[in-house]
């Protein structure tokens, strides 16, 4: 059997060298594709991958690099946009989905699988919005596709644990609104494992999967889950909606942008769900909390 050919947009990401790995793990032959890597970042391109730098959001040149790929996996994503109009998620969920889907009708590949996330298309967050516009898309292309919708992903050098885990290092008192948001998290390796099975699964196309772990966690549990993972005794605040409101308008002018006006939109919803699409595709979701060390180690 010929090797199997997965091209991947968003490889160098925290879920893309993780799924990179794994693909390189099971046999297949992977390309990355980058609108560029920094010098600095080059060692995250896992060892075995291609790595081909363009713009990932032109028809043209994704075209060029599809001519022989056998699945696309598309995990390109941004969690905050400058300013806070929507245009940014606009053209990184919805302009590169397009972008792909015209390129692989024009060269003929069919398969392609999808990052989304939980919610998405629901309530009044710009990200969640152009994340369900970027779904439906997906579900208007005729390609063989699957979608994947997972709560907040834990793993080493995630973008939650080690988040709080940076602010608690010098912060006694961490005040937070919606600190009785709720979450399951969901281990990195189980949504690296559900993108491996899909592959593998041909009953998987046109199936959308929510990818959650088995532990309900609200905000507040996370953030005092993160400062016991290095023996800290931190305070929690929770703020009261008005607060929680006002520090998301401070945080949006912040570095790095710790919350944003849209993080407080999207945390408006629980992100939680009844449906486990990890055990549709016959994987057992692991709790994260034993998982905290190794978690925390690649902080």
């Amino acid at each position: 059997m010929a090797q199997r050919h997965v091209v991947v947009l968003g490889g160098t990401g925290f879920v893309g060298r993780h799924l990179v790995a794994r693909l390189l793990h099971g046999g297949d032959r992977v390309t990355v594709l980058s609108r560029g890597i920094d010098t600095g970042k080059r060692h995250l391109k896992p060892q075995g991958a291609s790595l081909i730098e363009g713009d990932v959001a032109s028809a043209d040149f994704l075209a060029a690099v599809l001519d022989d790929a056998d699945a696309v996996v598309n995990l390109v994503g941004i969690l905050n946009e400058m300013g806070d109009r929507g245009d940014g998620f606009e053209r990184v969920f919805v302009g590169i989905t397009d972008a792909l889907i015209d390129a692989m009708q024009r060269m003929g590949v069919r398969r392609l699988l999808q990052m989304s996330a939980l919610n998405a298309g629901r309530g009044e967050s710009h990200y969640l919005q152009a994340r369900g516009r970027a779904e439906q898309r997906v579900r208007a292309s005729g390609l063989d596709w699957t979608l994947f919708r997972p709560s907040v992903i834990a793993g080493p050098g995630d973008g939650l644990f080690c988040r709080f885990d940076g602010l608690l290092k010098f912060a006694p008192v961490l005040p937070i609104g919606r600190a009785d948001a709720r979450f399951q998290p969901v281990w990195v390796g189980d949504v690296v494992d559900a993108y491996a099975k899909a592959l593998d699964e041909p009953r998987s196309i046109g199936q959308a999967y929510d990818l959650v772990g088995p532990d309900v966690m609200t905000l507040k549990q996370i953030v005092k889950l993160a400062a016991r993972g290095h023996g800290r005794h931190r305070m929690v605040l929770g703020l009261p909606p008005s607060l929680g409101k006002l520090q998301a308008e401070v945080g949006e002018w912040l570095p790095g942008k710790p919350i944003s006006r849209d993080n407080w939109r999207s945390l408006q919803l629980d992100s939680v769900s009844m449906e486990d699409g990890l055990r549709r595709l016959n994987l057992t979701p692991t709790p994260v909390e034993p998982k905290l060390a190794q978690i925390l180690a690649g902080c």
